[in-house]
């Protein structure tokens, strides 16, 4: 750890701990308040109305036509013999909720969302049993079958296989939508259901001897927990969290065949050793590396941000700073993808970053996502706003059609054809995901410490934050120019403006991924009314412009030129290969637009580009053609034209 980083984490614990002391103790650094962001055109606009219009009304409708919706029905009926799905969909059910009641927040007109919600809130309400239990699969008697997946995930009686039931998975998320509902609606009726279904958690897990303690097998409860106690003020429930965080490291077994037995990928008995499925090999506090599957991984390292920001834990800091560095360094594909191995869904070894034959789940993206904002949150670094912008833009936005109603589970790097998005899955925890992920994003735009306003995403539409209206107009990221005016303030404040890494010629904040023509700071333009501000970020990333007040409009121009990117030597896959990006945005090679052969495909290093555009529907978007004749789209819309046909990143 540098001498910068030690500092700055340093301020954050001792900041953290005085909070404490005080009983104010959280992120020293909150993000905008969703409800307080407007979007008004271009790229994230769209998005948020697709979200809100198509795949909201496609996860309500495939809940419907599948069993996830009457499983709860039936389980208010008390209908035993009846389940049927598996028994983690009644998380899918909460996760849809979840993005409806961000949904109705940003619409409040939207009353039949509101009341959709209302009627599923009665049916949960019913379905749960007298003590706050609620697991439909039990309720109805559930029978696995001879499907060997499902025989892992319910023991004979409640809690007796808590590292496989998802038992607690299932009420984390459920949690997390009770939070969104109430904060949307102010109506308690389902933050009652949470609230019953806690405190029965907290009566069985805990320290004293006739309580259960085993660590959840499916990390998610401990990040909700902390959101149940932010808004209930109950201490218990954090408390709670950070048990189940320190239970971690009995060892706990994976089946042989969820992870990986190729002895080519090195660092084997590692990947193997008992609990590296389950985060669960060591005490948290120990864990220094990336293991393991990657959505629980990234879920367990939120709610380990959570509980530390509340309570100035160091050993927390300490654990999820060395393994961030472990995944910038070694296991972080360039389209901001974690989890490259396909059995287990798991973290490889380092620098195993295969391209074809490789997972990154739309869901571990957007772990890695929510994972970057708190670090960031924590510490005030761009960095790790560098990072969550290119798993957003690349990653994230992949795993969703432009049309919003078919998904990506993986999101590969290459594909020698045959791979499209479909419009549901059996285990289907990416498109629910996307429904309740989309609507958070115009938040991660803006930030403040209360006394000064960070500008992180650049989005077009305006906000509130600190008494401060703001409005910005841009047409990231498919060009560098941004003007941000300030429609009111209470008095003059700084302004920090970050500096994007690809725009400073560091493409990731490691050597993993580099430029071959660097960028620079000094390409940048910044100006105040007119007159240029030097662009000269700081430690943190960012370029701070002082007593900046109402009236006043910031223009920003980083300049957007074709880059090529290599990587770490030690990567294997991308080994004598080159990548295109422009901006923040990866561009890739279909077959809809160019001959066959794609995963040989040449691209000089001396190539130049012209560039173009191409249409999706009635929709135009930027493209690249290069000087050999080769045709480049951004990664993030591949697969929308022609479903199943070929298409590469790395070009040799």
């Amino acid at each position: 750890m540098n001498g910068v980083k030690k500092f700055a984490w340093g301020v954050v614990c001792v900041a953290v701990a005085l909070g404490a002391a005080h009983g104010a103790a959280d992120y020293p650094i909150r993000n905008a308040d969703k409800t307080k962001v407007r979007l008004t055109h271009g790229f994230w606009f769209d998005r948020f109305e697709t979200n809100r219009l198509v795949t909201l009304k496609t996860c309500f409708a495939k809940c419907n036509e599948t069993p996830r919706i009457a499983n709860f029905t039936n389980a208010a009926n008390r209908a035993s013999g009846v389940f049927g799905g598996i028994p983690f969909d009644d998380s899918d059910v909460f996760k849809v909720m979840e993005g409806a009641a961000y949904i109705v927040a940003a619409n409040p007109g939207d009353a039949a969302t509101r009341d959709y919600v209302d009627w599923f809130v009665g049916e949960a309400a019913k379905a749960q049993e007298p003590d706050g239990y609620l697991y439909t699969a039990r309720t109805l008697g559930y029978e696995h079958g001879s499907n060997r997946w499902f025989r892992t995930m319910m023991g004979p009686v409640r809690w007796s296989n808590v590292p496989f039931s998802h038992e607690l998975y299932n009420a984390g998320h459920m949690y997390e939508a009770a939070v969104a509902w109430f904060e949307a609606t102010g109506r308690t009726n389902f933050l009652d259901v949470a609230v019953r279904s806690a405190d029965l958690v907290d009566r069985t897990f805990g320290p004293a001897r006739t309580q259960l303690k085993t660590p959840p097998g499916h990390e998610e409860i401990e990040l909700a927990l902390v959101k149940l106690y932010r808004t209930t003020g109950e201490r218990r429930y954090l408390d709670l969290a950070k048990t189940l965080i320190d239970f971690r490291g009995a060892g706990t077994a994976a089946p042989e065949e969820w992870m990986s037995q190729d002895p080519a990928h090195g660092e084997v008995a590692e990947i193997n050793s008992p609990g590296a499925y389950f985060q669960d090999h060591v005490p948290f506090t120990r864990q220094r590396k990336a293991i393991g599957h990657a959505v629980r991984a990234a879920y367990l390292y939120c709610g380990a941000a959570d509980v530390a920001a509340l309570t100035g834990n160091a050993g927390y800091l300490a654990a999820i700073d060395s393994i961030w560095e472990n995944v910038v360094s070694a296991k972080l594909h360039l389209n901001g993808g974690i989890g490259a191995e396909p059995r287990g869904e798991a973290f490889g070894p380092d620098y195993y970053l295969p391209n074809t034959n490789t997972y990154l789940e739309t869901c571990a993206a957007i772990g890695n996502v929510l994972w970057n904002d708190r670090m960031f949150r924590l510490s005030g670094e761009s960095k790790y706003v560098d990072v969550l912008e290119r798993a957003l833009y690349n990653c994230c936005m992949a795993g969703i059609s432009l049309s919003g109603d078919e998904f990506f589970y993986p999101n590969p790097l290459a594909s020698k054809g045959g791979y499209r998005r479909s419009k549901w899955f059996e285990c289907s925890c990416c498109p629910v995901n996307d429904v309740r992920f989309v609507p958070q994003v115009p938040s991660f735009a803006y930030a403040t410490d209360g006394k000064a306003v960070y500008w992180n995403l650049f989005m077009a539409g305006s906000v509130e934050i600190g008494g401060v209206r703001l409005s910005v107009e841009t047409d990231y990221p498919w060009k560098g120019e941004a003007k941000l005016s300030v429609a009111a303030a209470p008095g003059p404040f700084t302004l920090k403006v970050r500096i994007p890494g690809w725009a400073r010629g560091r493409p990731v904040p490691s050597d993993l991924y580099v430029q071959t023509e660097p960028s620079r700071a000094s390409e940048v333009r910044l100006a105040l009314n007119g007159a240029a501000v030097a662009v000269a970020p700081g430690p943190d990333g960012y370029v701070a412009i002082a007593g900046v007040k109402a009236g006043d409009e910031v223009a920003l121009d980083l300049p957007m030129p074709v880059k090529r990117i290599r990587a770490h030597e030690k990567v294997a896959a991308d080994r004598g290969r080159l990548a295109v990006e422009r901006g923040p945005i990866l561009y890739c090679a279909e077959g809809a637009d160019n001959a066959g052969g794609l995963l040989d495909a040449r691209l000089p290093a001396d190539a130049t580009f012209a560039e173009e555009e191409f249409a999706i529907g009635d929709k135009k978007f930027p493209a690249l053609r290069a000087s050999n004749g080769l045709r480049l789209v951004p990664y993030c819309l591949w697969g929308n034209r022609e479903p199943g046909n070929e298409m590469q990143t790395w070009f040799l």
